[in-house]
This record gives C-alpha cells, sequence and structure tokens, in this order.
C-alpha cells in the first residue's frame, strides 16, 4: 500500500479503500460533522459509522458538506444487537440510510453476531438477519456485506449457509492483540479483516516500548501502529477528532517496518486490550 488511494481487493472484485476513518465516540453534532469534513480533506475516501455510536447523522452532515462527490467515498455502517432477525434488520437499514442521508451503503455490518451464551439458536439468528442482509444487497441497496466481532466458530454456520459471503470481518486488532485464529480463518475463506481500534483505543500511545520503536522510524506510535496493521494484511480504522492527527494518520506510507520490529509488535502483551469479546 503506497497512498490512502490504494486498496484491497475483496471476494467479490469489489474495492474498498486501504484505511478508513473511524466514529467510534465521536461525540454527536459539529465534532463528529467537523471530524469527517476533516477526515476527507486529507485524503481519506473510507468513512466507518455505525447505527449505535448515535452520530451518523452528523456523519452524513459531514459527507454531504465536504464536496467530495458521493460515489467517491467508501461508506460503512452496522447494524445493532437489538435489530437482530429479518424484518428488524430491514427496518433498521432504513434508519440508518435516512440518518446518513443517503441512497446506498457501500457497506453493511452485522455488529455483534449472537451467541450461544445468550441464544440458544443463535445461529439461527445470526442466519435470518443475513438473509435480509441478502436482500439489500440484490436489490442494490448494499454493495458489499461483512461482519463484526465475529470468530471463526461464530463465521462456520454462517458461511455455510449463506448465498452471499461476507467479504469483511471488522475486529479488535492491534500490536499485541491479534486475534490469530479469527484471522487465519478469515484469510483463508476471502475475508479482509478491518481492525477497530488500531490503537488499543488510546492505551497504547504512551506504552514506552512503543515510543522508543516509533522513534527510530521518525514516527509517532499512531502512525507505527496503522503501519503495523496495513503490513499485517489488515485495513486500519483510526478514529480522531483532531484535525492534527487526523492528517497525522494518514502519513503511513513512506516507511516500512522491519521483520523484527513486525515479530516485536505481534507479540507484546494484551495492553491495549479492551476485553471486548463475543464467546
Amino acid at each position: 500500500m503506497k497512498s490512502l488511494t490504494d486498496f484491497f481487493t475483496l471476494s467479490n472484485g469489489n474495492a474498498i479503500p486501504c484505511v478508513g476513518f473511524g466514529t467510534w465516540k465521536t461525540p454527536d453534532g459539529e465534532t463528529t460533522e467537523r471530524a469527517v469534513i476533516s477526515a476527507l480533506k486529507a485524503g481519506y475516501r473510507h468513512i466507518d459509522a455505525a447505527a449505535i455510536y448515535a452520530n451518523e447523522q452528523s456523519v452524513g452532515a459531514g459527507i454531504k458538506a465536504s464536496g467530495v462527490a458521493r460515489e467517491d467515498i467508501f461508506v460503512t455502517s452496522k447494524l445493532w444487537n437489538i435489530e437482530r432477525g429479518y424484518e428488524k434488520t430491514l427496518a433498521a437499514f432504513e434508519k440508518t440510510l435516512s440518518d446518513l442521508g443517503l441512497d446506498y451503503l457501500d457497506l453493511y455490518l452485522i455488529h455483534w453476531p449472537a451467541t450461544k451464551r445468550d441464544f440458544e439458536n443463535w445461529a439461527e439468528i445470526n442466519l435470518s438477519t443475513w438473509r435480509a442482509f441478502e436482500k439489500l444487497y440484490e436489490d442494490g441497496r448494499i454493495k458489499n456485506l461483512g461482519v463484526s466481532n465475529f470468530s471463526a466458530h461464530h463465521l462456520a454456520p454462517l458461511m455455510a449457509e449463506a448465498k452471499i459471503k461476507p467479504v469483511i470481518n471488522q475486529i479488535e486488532f492491534h500490536p499485541g492483540q491479534v486475534q490469530a485464529e479469527t484471522v487465519k480463518y478469515c484469510q483463508e475463506n476471502g475475508i479482509v479483516i478491518e481492525a477497530w481500534s488500531p490503537l488499543g483505543s488510546g492505551k497504547l500511545i504512551n506504552d514506552p516500548e512503543l515510543l522508543k520503536l516509533a522513534a527510530k522510524y521518525g514516527k509517532s506510535v499512531a502512525q507505527l501502529c496503522i503501519r503495523w496493521c496495513l503490513q499485517m494484511n489488515t485495513l486500519p480504522l483510526p478514529k480522531s477528532a483532531t484535525e492534527s492527527r487526523i492528517i497525522e494518520n494518514t502519513n503511513v506510507f513512506d516507511f516500512e517496518i522491519s521483520a523484527g520490529d513486525m515479530a516485536f509488535l505481534s507479540t507484546m502483551p494484551d495492553v491495549g486490550d479492551s476485553g471486548f469479546r463475543a464467546e
């Protein structure tokens, strides 16, 4: 990857920009709108949103105010847990599209899987939700379908029954948090990994070892972590509401992390682990 305009090719042949701009925990209103405008101005063409973030109207306002053509922006949203199931999914999608002020989504994700901890028929719930996704895809309302926070054991029964296979799995992924089994399953099945919280929810920024390593490359810890994600063949989704950091996070294409340093980053302790996991 050489620039923000480079892309991953999905298993259905579609392209997705290689770095996305995250909007999780960005306050609704002017803060989110301004952050999205700043990101698009800085060169991002991939915006990651979700209904549960409660800021999709502001994300949509930022997209509209940016002056960037809609067809040049890859927009993602996610279905929240209480909206699972065929009919509820269709209704939730309409609200998300209305809130964003868009005619279609580039990518729609099941935000979290139904799990055996909470539902005896968890696999059936995931499949009925997916059937609604497939209808929206066939109707031309969504260009790509995917999941989020699915482990291999959640994906396997869905993959066995899906008419249209998921092309993305968005998971927590950052130095020290590699979810190796899930990543291996996805890469073997043509599913691109998106890395949410590539900076460990900010917990990695002041890590002494990472500060030392980043200085070696003349980069910030954030830039080091984003670059590590790219070299791990995953798609990072950094977030910030500060324009200078939004710009800084794009400057990750002019250096390469050595094999030895990549190994160190991949095996460091889980200092940034959020503890969010689906069972």
